[in-house]
C-alpha cells in the first residue's frame, strides 16, 4: 500500500530542519521573487541548494515553489533559475503559470511539474486537460469537497492527488484576491500580499448609500443588504469588525476519509510561520497519519485525532474550519478579532551542544531525557523565560513538564530571566537534559491577537 506523504512548510533553513524533525516526509521553498512569499523569505541560490542536499542526505523530499503568475519581465530571471533547477534537482517543481510550466518542460526537462492550488483545480476534466501538459501531481483547490475529491480519483487514477489539511484561508477563490493590489499596489498574486482580509473596518457614518437596491441602516448592529436580501449581519464595535477575516483550516480529524477518497499527500500552509509552528502542525499530523497506516480502527484514529486538536489550538489561530471539505457553500469568518485568544506561548528551542558550545563551552550531561542534576539546557529564547516558571517541553514523541530551575547568560552570569533578542541564547537548567530542537512552552494571559497595518 502507497504511504500517505505529509508535506510541511519550508520557511527557512532552520524551519525545514523542524519540519523533517518532526516527522515531515517532504518540504516546500522558493525564492521571494517566485513563490508566493515575497516578504518573510530569505531563501537565495545557495540557500535552496543547501536545502537540497539536506533533504538528500535525509532520505527526504523537496519541492521548489515557482507559483506565481508571472509578468513579461519576469521571464528572463525565470529562465535563469529553471536551469539552476535542473542542476540541482529538487524533486519537483509546483506551477500555477501555463507559461512556466513551458519553459520547465523546455529547460528542466527532468524535473517532476506539480500544479498549484493557485491553479485553481477543481474537476476532473481540468486534471485531465493538465496531465496531458506533463503535470504529475495536482494540488486540488481548496473548493474541492470531499465527495468531488473521490469522483476526480476515480476519473483520473493515475494523477497524484494533493489537498491543504492545515493553515490561513484566502476568503478569494484559491487566493486570486485583488485587495491587496488594489489597496497598496501589491500584488496577492506575485506573492507581496498585505492581507488586507485581515483588518478591522468599520463602517463610514458619512459614506452610508441609501437606496432601495443597497442600503445600510444608521444602527450600531447594520445589515448589509444585496438586491433585497440580506448578507450579513454587521456588529461594529470600538475595535471594528473583521468583515474577510477566514477562520483557519484543520482537518486532522478528517484524515482517514481524505486518505480513502484518493488523497496521496497532505500538506500543511506556513511559510512565515515560526518554527513552534512548523514543529508543532507536523507532529500533530504526522501521529495521526502513523495511526492511519498502522491500520488502526476508526475509533482509535478519531481518539488520537481528537487529542492532537488539543494540541493544534495552542497555537496562534483564527479559529478552526474544515472549509469546503464537507460541502459547505460559503468559508467560516472570525469576525471578532484577527486571531484567538491563545493561552500558551512560544518561548525557546534547545539548540545543539555545536551551536552551544561556539559561543561558550558548557559540560553536559552525558544522558539525553534522563533526570540530571547537570540538567543545563542551550536555549534559544523568543519570549520572556522566568527562574521558576513552568513550562512544558515538546519533542516529536512527547509533551513533558518541568520547571525552570536557574538561568545563566553565556559568560556564565545568573539572571532571574532570559529575553529574545539578538543575543537570546542562554543556559537554563530544568530537570534534564532535552534533545536537539525540542520546544519550550509556557501558559500565560489568554490575549486576541489585533494587528495594526
Amino acid at each position: 500500500m502507497k504511504k500517505i506523504e505529509l508535506v510541511a512548510p519550508g520557511g527557512s533553513l532552520e524551519k525545514i530542519e523542524y519540519a523533517y524533525h518532526y516527522g515531515a516526509d517532504a518540504v516546500y521553498i522558493g525564492l521571494p521573487d517566485f513563490s508566493l512569499r515575497a516578504r518573510i523569505n530569505e531563501f537565495t541560490d545557495k540557500k535552496l541548494e543547501k536545502a537540497v542536499k539536506q533533504a538528500r542526505s535525509l532520505g527526504k523530499k523537496i519541492y521548489f515553489t515557482l507559483n506565481i503568475y508571472a509578468h513579461e519581465r519576469h521571464l528572463p530571471k525565470i529562465k535563469k533559475h529553471l536551469k539552476f533547477i535542473a542542476k540541482i534537482k529538487p524533486d519537483a517543481v509546483i506551477v500555477s503559470d501555463p507559461g512556466i510550466l513551458n519553459m520547465i518542460k523546455k529547460l528542466a526537462p527532468k524535473i517532476k511539474i506539480h500544479l498549484s492550488t493557485q491553479a485553481n483545480t477543481t474537476n476532473s476534466e481540468a486534471l485531465k486537460f493538465w496531465q496531458k501538459q506533463g503535470v504529475k501531481r495536482i494540488i486540488l483547490a481548496r473548493e474541492v469537497t470531499l465527495d468531488e475529491i473521490k469522483k476526480i480519483k476515480k476519473a483520473c487514477p493515475k494523477v497524484e492527488l494533493e489537498y491543504f489539511v492545515h493553515g490561513a484561508m484566502c476568503m478569494s477563490l484559491s487566493g486570486r484576491c485583488l485587495l491587496s493590489k488594489w489597496i497598496r499596489s501589491r500584488s496577492a498574486n506575485l506573492g507581496d500580499c498585505i492581507q488586507p482580509c485581515r483588518w478591522p473596518y468599520k463602517i463610514n457614518q458619512k459614506s452610508k448609500i441609501k437606496n432601495q437596491k443597497f442600503g445600510i441602516p444608521q444602527s450600531g448592529r447594520d445589515n448589509l443588504y444585496i438586491d433585497d436580501s440580506k448578507i450579513m449581519t454587521i456588529e461594529e464595535d470600538e475595535k471594528g469588525i473583521y468583515i474577510l477575516n477566514s477562520k483557519d483550516l484543520c482537518l486532522i480529524e478528517y484524515l482517514d476519509k481524505l486518505k480513502k477518497s484518493g488523497v496521496d499527500s497532505f500538506k500543511i500552509e506556513g511559510r512565515t510561520k515560526s518554527a513552534y509552528y512548523v514543529a508543532q502542525t507536523t507532529k500533530a499530523y504526522r501521529q495521526v497519519v502513523n495511526e492511519i497506516e498502522a491500520g488502526k480502527s476508526g475509533n482509535e484514529i478519531k481518539k488520537i485525532a481528537k487529542k492532537y486538536k488539543i494540541e493544534l489550538e495552542k497555537l496562534t489561530n483564527r479559529g478552526y474550519t474544515t472549509g469546503f471539505l464537507l460541502g459547505k457553500d460559503r468559508w467560516e469568518n472570525n469576525l471578532d478579532c484577527s486571531h484567538k485568544s491563545n493561552e500558551w506561548q512560544f518561548v525557546g528551542e534547545i539548540i545543539s551542544q555545536h551551536e552551544l558550545n561556539r559561543a561558550r563551552p558548557v559540560k553536559f550531561s552525558d544522558s539525553v531525557g534522563e533526570p540530571s542534576p547537570v540538567g543545563f539546557n542551550g536555549v534559544k529564547i523568543h519570549n520572556a523565560l522566568k527562574e521558576k516558571e513552568k513550562i512544558e517541553i515538546i519533542t516529536p514523541s512527547e509533551v513533558l513538564s518541568d520547571k525552570v530551575m536557574e538561568i545563566k547568560k553565556m559568560d556564565g552570569e545568573k539572571v532571574k530571566s532570559a529575553h529574545g533578542g539578538s543575543k537570546n541564547i542562554y543556559t537554563v537548567r530544568l530537570s534534564r537534559i532535552y534533545p536537539e530542537k525540542s520546544i519550550l512552552r509556557k501558559k500565560g494571559k489568554a490575549k486576541s491577537r489585533i494587528y495594526s497595518f
